[in-house]
């Protein structure tokens, strides 16, 4: 038996959650938004009150491997629609700035034209100071890709640790240029 497919899921008040049998189709809708997925048929979802027990139809190679990552996903979209999920960058370099109009992440990253870049639906930005961009939605997998597409423009660099960067990332340091040999030609 999968260890995290076989723990049962809390569905906190104000979340409503609907699996349909015949469409194989699970729902959750909450304050922060709504979201749904195709569950495999190896795999069966039971709602009983205000828990969510997933297990598989047989013990297939198959079913098997898709019994926690099922479970995990159904948690996901759960603590998505109840909370939400964020993502903090932190933006590092002299003159190196992000603004945020509407759905559109203005940032100025070094180059000779700002990059600009829309935020899908559903995701939300916002600027803490001009170096601190906070990603959030209901999505984990659409935030953590918009995050990764954001720091893709300008990924941190080892000597001086220019970038864009998570807020919990470590940028290991290299060392520059040792200077002129001493007593060289």
């Amino acid at each position: 038996m999968s260890r995290i497919g076989k723990n049962p899921i809390s569905v906190p008040a104000g979340v409503k959650v609907a699996f349909d049998e015949k469409g194989r189709l699970f729902k959750a809708s909450g304050p922060q938004g709504a979201l749904e997925f195709v569950v495999r048929p190896e795999i069966k979802v039971d709602i009983k009150g205000s828990t969510i027990e997933v297990g598989r139809v047989d013990d297939s190679r198959l079913a098997r491997s898709l019994h926690g990552l099922t479970r995990t996903l159904a948690a996901n979209m759960v603590q998505g629609v109840a909370t939400g999920f964020e993502k903090r960058l932190e933006i590092v370099g002299v003159g190196y700035k992000a603004d945020v109009a509407g759905s559109m992440v203005n940032l100025a990253l070094g180059f000779s034209h700002p990059v600009k870049y829309e935020l899908p639906k559903g995701i939300t930005a916002s600027v803490d100071k001009q170096t601190s961009l906070l990603i959030k939605g209901p999505d984990k997998q659409l935030v953590g890709h918009v995050a990764a597409n954001i720091r893709s423009f300008r990924p941190p660099e080892p000597y001086k640790g220019k970038g864009i960067k998570y807020a919990n990332e470590v940028i290991r340091r290299k060392a520059g240029k040792a200077g002129k040999a001493a007593g060289g030609k």
